[in-house]
């Protein structure tokens, strides 16, 4: 079904949106999937608050003019499925790599970060990349570690000193 002038210009205006604020995008192929495979792709997604779209190429082109997937626009040929990470940038990367291992059908052809175009290869690096709440954990645990290893020395010297005259007494007890 052909789509009207205004109906391409929601979808263009919709996912100008989304570009615009993600963190990055995932472009996929998906020849050979299931509708039910597909479905499941777009609940996995949402559940990790990923915007999935399959747009036709040339719509998607006029979508990223303005936003850091320009980038992509080379790259925007055949069928694929874009994914955008809106929550944090690895979380587009994670459901796609999830998704790839388990269906043949859907290879990623395209990622993208900040304005940079990524080597597919670099789908589980950016994957690995830790979430808000994971990177603020490493943080603190990093911003904590020298103060206790300082409270644990300012202890140990007491410390010592009790266990010497522990040893202290119990030498004279069994002499």
């Amino acid at each position: 079904m052909a789509l009207s002038f205004a109906q391409k210009e929601a979808i263009v205006a919709e996912v100008a949106e989304v570009a615009k604020s993600a963190y990055s995008a995932v472009g996929a192929e998906y020849r050979g999937l299931t509708v039910e495979e597909m479905t499941d792709l777009r609940v996995e997604a949402r559940k990790a608050g990923v915007y999935v779209r399959v747009v036709k190429n040339s719509l998607a082109k006029r979508a990223f003019a303005d936003t850091d997937f320009a980038c992509m626009e080379k790259g925007l040929a055949g069928p694929l499925v874009l994914a955008f990470s809106r929550e944090d940038p690895g979380s587009a990367a994670r459901v796609a790599e999830a998704f790839a291992k388990r269906h043949d059908g859907f290879k990623v052809k395209l990622v993208a970060i900040g304005g940079k175009l990524l080597d597919p290869s670099e789908l589980g690096a950016l994957a690995r990349m830790p979430t808000y709440d994971e990177a603020i954990s490493q943080l603190m645990a990093v911003m904590k570690a020298p103060v206790q290893k300082l409270a644990a020395t300012i202890n140990e010297v007491p410390g010592k000193l009790v266990r010497t005259l522990a040893a202290v007494r119990n030498n004279k007890e069994a002499t």
